[in-house]
């Protein structure tokens, strides 16, 4: 479920959000991510529903590493 901002709000989290995105650690987790998936699509590994997890170093499903395997994302330190 979106967030209820206003246009004002909206835009400034846009605007958060790319910033956050384009720092040096993010560009290279994406970067990471992308070559990985490409490898193992070429093997023709079904990489449907699942994300990279770049602490335990594997695809797991979305649920999982978006959730930090079942802690929750408040203690992540990163």
């Amino acid at each position: 479920m979106p967030q209820k901002l206003s246009a004002k709000a909206k835009a400034k989290k846009a605007q958060r959000d790319k910033q956050y995105a384009m720092t040096p650690r993010r560009r290279a987790m994406k970067a990471e991510n992308q070559r990985l998936r490409r490898k193992y699509l070429k093997k023709g590994f079904s990489l449907a529903g699942l994300d990279y997890d770049h602490e335990d170093k594997k695809f797991e499903s979305v649920k999982r590493n978006r959730g930090n395997d079942g802690n929750g994302t408040k203690t992540e330190k990163t």
